[in-house]
């Protein structure tokens, strides 16, 4: 048989043309997968792409349609974090072995700033963000020796006590976070307001095996927030988590499966404003005044919607108090009390046992 050898030449070349046509194919769609899939790497040994978490954030597109991780190893990050970018995955490699940290009481930035922005150890106002295995930590109250006296330009350079006790946020979220969720994170600072994820109009703001210590109020969430799995340690005699839901009727803070202890007559909370709270198979230590979740008389109270605090199967270090009794309100049932149900089926956080 006689071949033909421009047949078989013709042949061979399809054979490249289709093998060059199925790599490129491959090529494009594994480079369109790797897009959509950032990831950087951050060590303060210069082994990641970059030395610092904020350098990391500001690398980053301001927009995107798929979500970034930022993973940071083991090492003390002493930097203030801005993220005002959205679908951001913040991972540290071990909770006690990321440690950010810096010393700021609100008092001495707003005598200098016109808001918050910036207060906090980590200042979120992006959407769609996820913390996880980090210690996010204002050290200023736990250093600081007593109260001091500052010059405060916004207040006519009047003098202006900052209190060793006074408001220090370790995670302050501005209007416009939306759907954070916090997995595996500690938050500590020796003042008030220590954790405050503050949208009430639109926030949904979700906690999961975090460690939470702090002053009055320490816990503050406005809009719907839920945690789970939590503990709780308070250094302020006047409470210890607080809510605003002043905005919409259904919002709420969820707590359960969560633990409490302070300082000897730590109370557990209060509220200024409406609010609803639900807190499920909690455990309080004996160290707990007998002081049930109590309207602050400075604020309006709650005339729109009554007084909303329920509790249910939670108990006290040697022994209960007749004020956290089960009251849920008729027709709620405690098993349907899920994260869907808090947030309304309009968000299922990452990490959430649903």
């Amino acid at each position: 048989m006689k071949i033909n050898p421009s047949h078989h030449k013709a042949k061979l070349d399809a054979s490249i043309a289709s093998s060059f046509c199925l790599f490129f194919l491959l090529y494009w769609v594994s480079s369109i997968a790797l897009q959509g899939q950032t990831r950087l790497l951050v060590a303060t040994d210069g082994s990641g792409d970059f030395r610092s978490i904020q350098a990391a954030i500001n690398s980053l597109p301001a927009e995107s349609a798929s979500w970034r991780e930022i993973f940071v190893k083991n090492g003390q990050y002493p930097e203030k974090i801005f993220i005002d970018k959205n679908k951001i995955r913040l991972s540290g490699e071990s909770t006690t072995g990321v440690v950010i940290s810096i010393s700021l009481p609100r008092d001495c930035w707003r005598c200098e700033h016109p808001d918050d922005w910036g207060a906090a150890t980590l200042n979120i106002r992006g959407q769609d963000i996820t913390l996880q295995n980090l210690s996010v930590i204002n050290t200023y109250g736990f250093k600081a020796k007593g109260d001091s006296t500052i010059n405060c330009p916004n207040e006519g350079n009047k003098p202006k006590v900052v209190r060793k006790d006074g408001h220090q946020f370790a995670l302050r979220t501005m209007p416009g976070c939306t759907r954070l969720s916090v997995l595996g994170c500690v938050f500590r600072a020796f003042g008030g307001d220590t954790v405050s994820p503050w949208d009430v109009d639109q926030g949904m703001y979700y906690f999961r095996d975090c460690v939470m210590e702090g002053g009055v109020d320490f816990y503050c969430p406005r809009g719907w927030a839920y945690a789970e799995n939590c503990q709780f340690i308070c250094h302020n005699l006047s409470a210890a988590i607080w809510h605003d839901g002043s905005l919409h009727e259904s919002s709420k803070t969820v707590l359960k499966n969560c633990n409490f202890q302070g300082d000897p007559g730590f109370k557990l909370g209060r509220f200024h404003r409406e609010s609803q709270f639900y807190l499920l198979n909690c455990r309080f230590a004996k160290e707990m005044a007998d002081a049930d979740i109590y309207w602050a008389q400075s604020g309006p109270g709650t005339p729109l919607w009554g007084r909303r605090v329920y509790y249910y199967r939670c108990k006290r270090s040697g022994g209960d108090y007749a004020w956290h009794k089960d009251n849920l309100q008729a027709g709620v049932k405690a098993k349907a009390i899920t994260v869907d149900w808090t947030f309304e089926g309009k968000w299922t956080p990452p990490g959430a046992n649903r």
